[in-house]
């Protein structure tokens, strides 16, 4: 039995992940954004074993859903799922950040950073990161028009390069980035065309599998497959310059002394 934390698991792919990890008898922990949701998320999945609550739009909120996960206990797994989507506006959060770079981006960070290094790592990513812009000069949108599709874009290039960082980083780390596909859930819309089953078992298999193909590192996935990916992914320059601007923005090192 594995120990999987989710992020963003009160509905959508997160709660479906977590509802098959429960069924085939792993331990889930939840994370909402607020009480209001913990209370349906623990009607949806009351075998989760706690629900962690906080915002991951604000530093503040961050460091506080990575404290609360780290008391409930080591994790073998921990799945990187929340995410706003590509219909955002141009909203900025209490630390001046882009809400969909919080979100995204800085949130997994910092949350990598913090919570005791589980055995897997799975970040959520999407096929839009192909469109993705390797340019770090704006990560705000304070000089640029505002694109939801953009923005979201750059921000599931980034979260799939700083999982493949990790998998560089830590070779003791499965670490790895997943498309879900466009699928059915309230972000995808009801006319998504691609298999909404297989956009929340991806990410639960690569949490827990003994399969071989489920214990690699810094591969991109889609459907159970390993698939290319934007080649900035893989741009070591590219990933150590991200890093060094979620570590100014986030105050935290990812690879300190003790975890590199």
């Amino acid at each position: 039995m594995a120990r999987v934390f989710i992020t963003g698991s009160s509905d959508g792919l997160g709660l479906m992940a977590g509802q098959l990890l429960s069924r085939e008898g792993h331990e889930v922990v939840a994370h909402v954004r607020n009480e209001s949701r913990a209370a349906v998320t623990k009607s949806a999945l009351p075998q989760a074993s706690a629900v962690v609550v906080g915002d991951l739009s604000t530093l503040a909120g961050m460091r506080e859903v990575a404290k609360v996960a780290n008391t409930t206990g080591r994790f073998d797994a921990v799945i990187h799922n929340a995410a706003v989507g590509s219909a955002e506006g141009h909203r900025v959060t209490p630390d001046n950040l882009s809400h969909v770079f919080a979100i995204n981006v800085l949130a997994p960070y910092v949350l990598t950073a913090l919570i005791e290094l589980p055995e897997r790592l799975v970040y959520m990513s999407s096929g839009m990161h192909r469109g993705g812009r390797a340019g770090l000069e704006d990560l705000q949108w304070e000089h640029r028009r505002w694109s939801g599709s953009q923005a979201y874009s750059d921000s599931k290039l980034f979260v799939a390069a700083l999982g493949a960082a990790v998998a560089r980083h830590r070779g003791d780390v499965c670490s790895n980035a997943v498309d879900p596909g466009w699928v059915a859930t309230k972000m995808g819309g009801p006319s998504a065309p691609d298999d909404l089953e297989m956009g929340y078992v991806t990410q639960a298999w690569l949490a827990v599998s003994a399969d071989p193909e489920a214990q690699v590192s810094g591969r991109f996935f889609f459907h159970k497959h390993a698939v290319q990916s934007h080649p900035s992914m893989h741009d070591e320059c590219f990933q150590e310059a991200l890093l060094s601007a979620c570590a100014a923005l986030s105050g935290l090192e990812l690879f300190a002394t003790g975890r590199d």
